[in-house]
């Protein structure tokens, strides 16, 4: 990706099956994953994989599975991302933290292998336990894909909550990344959200989805690309997959000029 922001930037989509509580057994799959996508013929500026990926949901087991400080996960990416000169969002991890609680975390490394943020989920989803075994995050985070475009990171459940997404890009934000697991039978609200959040905040949306099957729990991809239209410019199956597409990204200005609605808001009168 170019700093011009006149440059299309390529996107891959890592939209992987999980194998619940095998960290190792994940690991080596995302590698193959990720080398898969860079040998593509149009290669990837970023790479997006799902939420949770090193364990799945696993939560019973979490604080003997989880990567302690994120450091394997960190190390192992950030080779990669420099190797091949790509930035990596690095899905969600079970991520045991110095003050010894379990985070639902993603990294996110530029074409250098540096850290460029990082982000614990903020919105724990009970119907799965989450609040049982997870600590929540605490700060929404935003940061830049080689100077061309600003970022925002949620993770999953944390689509429901608009004023996240709005606060993002009130920020600054072009895109909000989002990893996730999201199951069956809430297909239908896992489409009209992320279109939601494209249209309101005029932003792309780029959301990676697991599929397969974790306990019980039926996933059924769809990792999808949206514009800041709200129109969909990639989406996956409900197979294992690497959904790519190319974003535009003056396409938020030209948007954001046409409908002004930053400009147009009233916050006095919403709270």
């Amino acid at each position: 990706m170019s700093t011009d922001s006149s440059q299309s930037v390529n996107i891959a989509l890592l939209q992987a099956d999980i194998t619940l509580g095998e960290p190792d057994v994940n690991r080596l799959h995302m590698e193959q994953l990720m080398e898969q996508a860079v040998m593509a013929a149009v290669k990837p500026d970023v790479i997006v994989l799902p939420e949770m990926w090193n364990t799945g949901y696993a939560l019973e087991q979490i604080h003997e599975l989880a990567d302690v400080e994120g450091k394997e996960t960190r190390e192992w990416v950030s080779a990669f991302a420099r190797r091949h000169q790509v930035n990596v969002v690095a899905g969600s991890i079970a991520e045991k933290k110095a003050d010894g609680g379990i985070y639902n975390t993603t990294y996110i490394f530029d074409r250098s292998g540096n850290t460029a943020a990082s982000y614990s989920k903020i919105h724990l989803f009970r119907l799965m336990d989450e609040e049982k075994y997870l600590q929540a995050g605490s700060e929404p985070v935003l940061f830049e894909l080689d100077g061309a475009m600003k970022a925002g990171a949620s993770i999953c459940y944390d689509i429901r909550f608009p004023e996240l997404g709005r606060r993002l890009a009130l920020a600054g934000a072009d895109m909000l990344i989002v990893p996730a697991e999201w199951p069956h039978p809430r297909l239908h609200h896992w489409r009209t959200l992320l279109m939601a959040r494209a249209i309101e905040n005029q932003m792309y949306v780029l959301a990676c989805n697991r599929v397969g099957t974790g306990g019980t729990t039926e996933f059924f991809g769809h990792s999808m690309l949206i514009d800041p239209w709200g129109e969909v410019i990639a989406e996956g199956g409900e197979q294992e997959e690497i959904v790519t597409g190319t974003i535009r990204p003056e396409l938020v200005k030209e948007v954001r000029g046409r409908i002004p609605v930053f400009e147009d808001r009233r916050p006095s009168l919403y709270l």
